[in-house]
């Protein structure tokens, strides 16, 4: 078996997400919870005006779903804690040795490091569920690790950050070595670069510890879009202008944060770089800022040409900790 995971730019068959349900990340008010069930919403008919889309719904929520996803998504029942599906189900991969064989790579999932706020053993079994259910090879694997913490350009490369994989409270014992030769046997790279660490808020409570999926993708092999903070008083100004420079193998592209600092909760983390791609299309998000969402939005069409790119609005996202590429994973189309 040669498994390989194609870049976020290769044909889709369709996105999974997990709807949304009771508990720590809804929110604690009506109008917070009311507010998270839309903005998960919102993504899916996003994405299903350009590709299929399949939501895992928990049986407690098979109503509301119903209700609010209407008749163009298809749904998948089965029991949800979570409801980030780019980190608790699977990555998938091509077989290349085998034309047509679709895989789902299941990492161990342990809500971002077993946080005491977390609820993920229910959602930790999505890899097997979700992949199963999409006709794929279960690939197991003993790496705890979520697919926001790496990107890949398709051909060989994979962008990662030191302290979610070598994260102590996911995987003890690992170094680089082990991580490198977990991810060439799963999803077939040969490269890894690896960078120091995430944005700042990332590392607060309710943060991932620094996912790579906030911080910088390939729109093209060779080619990164780096999210850039050019607000010399918020700490990720250093962060961003640190990475650049670690960054000199690769043409970047600055994709510029918003202009907004703060939220209720402190320092934010919004980035645009933190959008999916999709078949003919870009669901790019959105902070409330004319300017800034519209250059974002230019900056995404340039670097993805001939694809639509459609804002929603993150904040809602943000505010639970992760943005549109966190709620979405795309499942490859396969080609006999």
């Amino acid at each position: 078996m040669a498994w390989r995971m194609p870049a976020e730019t290769a044909p889709h068959e369709r996105t999974w997400m997990a709807f949304p349900r009771e508990g720590e990340t809804l929110g604690s008010t009506e109008s917070e919870r009311e507010e998270c069930y839309a903005a998960w919403t919102a993504v899916a008919h996003a994405v299903a005006r350009f590709e299929p889309v399949t939501m895992v719904v928990d049986p407690t929520e098979k109503v509301r779903a119903a209700n609010m996803l209407g008749t163009g998504i298809d749904t998948l029942e089965a029991q949800v804690d979570e409801f980030w599906m780019r980190d608790h189900g699977p990555t998938f991969v091509l077989d290349d040795e085998r034309p047509g064989v679709l895989g789902a790579v299941q990492w161990i999932f342990n809500g971002w490091g077993d946080h005491e706020w977390a609820d993920w053993t229910l959602s930790a079994k999505h890899g097997r569920i979700v992949g199963e259910a999409a006709g794929a090879e279960v690939v197991t694997s003993l790496l705890v690790n979520e697919g926001g913490g790496i990107h890949v350009d398709g051909e060989g490369t994979v962008l990662l950050t030191e302290t979610v994989q070598l994260d102590p409270r996911r995987n003890r014992y690992a170094s680089r070595e082990r991580v490198e030769a977990e991810l060439a046997r799963t999803i077939g790279t040969t490269r890894a670069v690896w960078l120091p660490r995430g944005l700042t808020r990332d590392y607060e409570d309710f943060g991932t510890s620094g996912h790579i999926d906030i911080v910088a993708t390939f729109p093209s092999p060779g080619t990164i879009l780096l999210h850039t903070q050019n607000d010399s008083g918020h700490p990720d100004h250093a962060v961003t202008a640190q990475l650049r420079e670690l960054l000199t193998d690769f043409e970047v592209i600055d994709l510029p944060a918003p202009a907004t600092t703060h939220d209720k909760d402190g320092l934010v983390d919004w980035s645009y770089v933190n959008h999916l791609v999709v078949n003919g299309g870009v669901i790019a998000c959105g902070f409330g800022e004319d300017i800034a969402d519209a250059r974002a939005r230019d900056i995404l069409s340039a670097v993805y040409p001939g694809r639509e790119v459609v804002t929603v609005d993150a904040r809602p996202l943000f505010a639970r900790g992760g943005g549109v590429h966190c709620i979405t994973q795309q499942q490859p189309a396969v080609f006999p």
